[in-house]
């Protein structure tokens, strides 16, 4: 599988875990069925879009390949098929997510490398793909975007991710070993910081959090 190849795969199984995520969020919210697949196609491919348009690559991929709409129609399906027996786990739209953010982080900062982003773009970008869905599906679904939550951890393991990804590739050590290694850390990282309620220090040293 050449390079190419291999970084669009790692695109789509990234915009099919936040597919699921944002069509989870809209079967729990009672959106229909359009309004799932829409919620789907928007955290899957809103971070990717926003990628490609700062890096000027003209039509953004998702817009320019059919290929990218397969993943939110799969997720919508399977969420209209087997949400009524997973809507009980509630912790199941997080694992999805935190699957699409540890894949985005990589494929966001990859792409950003082979059109001739410096490390710190690179970085940048990785981590706009690996969020922005996600901020545009809660401010959707009228929730207050993860990113912005002082509660949890969640653009924290995406600079992780893309800083490993970019310092990876440019020692020469990025393979099919290192690759899903920064993912499953990505990942670790994430769902350990949700269920152990980690935080990050709030804005204003002596401020407190609501409801602490």
């Amino acid at each position: 599988m050449s390079f190419a190849a291999g970084l669009q795969a790692l695109d789509l199984l990234g915009v099919f875990f936040f597919a699921v995520s944002g069509s989870l969020l809209a079967a729990r919210k009672g959106f229909d069925v359009i309004g799932s697949l829409l919620l789907a196609c928007l955290v899957g491919m809103g971070g990717g879009v926003v990628r490609d348009v700062i890096l000027a690559v003209g039509i953004p991929s998702a817009f320019n390949d059919p290929v990218y709409l397969i993943p939110p129609v799969l997720a919508a399906a399977l969420v209209y098929v087997l949400f009524n027996s997973v809507q009980r786990y509630t912790s199941l739209l997080t694992l999805f997510d935190a699957a699409g953010l540890a894949l985005f982080c990589i494929s966001g900062t990859l792409k950003a490398i082979t059109y001739g982003a410096n490390p710190v773009t690179a970085v940048l970008l990785g981590v706009t793909t690996a969020v922005g869905g996600g901020v545009l599906r809660d401010i959707t679904a009228n929730e207050v975007p993860s990113l912005f939550n002082a509660r949890e951890i969640y653009a924290l393991p995406a600079f992780v991710g893309a800083a490993l990804t970019a310092l990876v590739w440019n020692l020469g050590w990025f393979t099919i070993v290192t690759g899903p290694a920064i993912a499953a850390l990505v990942f670790v990282f994430r769902v350990v910081a949700w269920r152990r309620h980690w935080c990050v220090p709030l804005a204003v040293r002596g401020w407190h959090r609501p409801g602490a």
